[in-house]
């Protein structure tokens, strides 16, 4: 069980330098297709860039039937954390970013904030070069800086 464990969070954290690595190299990459009404709205509830839903789902529900069905079950844990950081992935990008689904819209958070801050300067650029700001839980130190500085004009009025 501790095993389980130790793999599921490993895979979950580890999930950030690779969710990092395929928005940097594949989604603004030779995917943009898939991408690129995420930086150019078209005004549709459903974007192309869904689609990079399933191509991280579908590994980890494989993992997790193998694991679960006759494979290791260290398998199955990888494929929960894949699982737990598509969730984590849903509720920041989705829900707390671009508010898909209206939650957490006046939070004050600091962390919230950062993260906002980080996303909002990734889609400053609407082609595919020129990026930054690629991961998701992992705020930039810049991002934090820019949220204290805020709050400190908005104290001294």
């Amino acid at each position: 069980m501790l095993l389980f464990i130790g793999v599921m969070l490993g895979t979950f954290a580890i999930m950030e330098g690779i969710t990092w690595l395929t928005h940097r190299f594949v989604m603004h990459g030779f995917l943009w297709y898939l991408h690129e009404d995420h930086h150019q709205p078209t005004g549709y509830f459903f974007e192309k860039n869904d689609a990079f839903f399933l191509i991280f789902a579908i590994p980890s529900m494989g993992c997790i039937f193998y694991g679960n069905f006759g494979g290791p079950l260290w398998v199955a844990a990888i494929g929960t954390g894949i699982a737990m950081y598509g969730f984590a992935y849903f509720l920041v990008h989705e829900v707390i970013i671009h508010q898909r689904i209206k939650l957490f819209t006046r939070s004050n958070n600091r962390y919230i904030k950062a993260i906002r801050w980080a996303h909002k300067m990734h889609h400053k650029h609407i082609g595919k070069e020129e990026g930054e700001s690629f991961g998701m839980l992992i705020v930039a130190k810049k991002y934090w800086d820019k949220v204290r500085q805020d709050e400190r004009i908005q104290a001294n009025g």
